[in-house]
């Protein structure tokens, strides 16, 4: 299982150009309104948010990206988010991010279920107890 704690060179010089962090049913949040419209859709149409708090710099972000498309795919009754730390600054204090990538699970705006770290299996397991529910 992988995490980053924070930025650093070597990491940064190591990002991929081009990286994406969407794909599939995956929405980019780019603002704090962006969030706010997202969870607000989520609600009312009783649908569960995976939110993937990320950065493009981290490798385990990167290395566990596809997989989270691939489920977003799987799982289309769920809303999948991902939001990047150092864009959204201010979404990333709010949920007192510590590692990226963080999970959260969240029904109606309020957190189910948490996940810290590129554990794939973990990861797995998790979203499908929620989408097969």
């Amino acid at each position: 299982m992988g995490l980053c704690m924070s930025k650093n060179e070597t990491e940064a010089e190591d990002s991929v150009a081009g990286f994406e962090f969407v794909g599939g049913n995956v929405h980019l949040i780019t603002t704090k309104e962006s969030w706010e419209e997202k969870l607000s859709q989520a609600s009312k149409e009783g649908k569960i948010v995976i939110a993937n708090f990320s950065a493009s710099w981290c490798r385990p972000c990167r290395q566990v990206a596809p997989l989270y498309s691939e489920l977003s795919e799987k799982y289309p009754s769920l809303m999948f988010l991902t939001v990047d730390v150092d864009e959204v600054s201010e979404l990333s204090t709010s949920w007192d991010i510590k590692a990226t990538p963080t999970f959260f699970f969240l029904r109606d705006g309020q957190q189910i279920d948490k996940l810290v770290g590129a554990n794939r299996v973990e990861l797995e397991k998790k979203v499908t107890a929620i989408g097969d529910s």
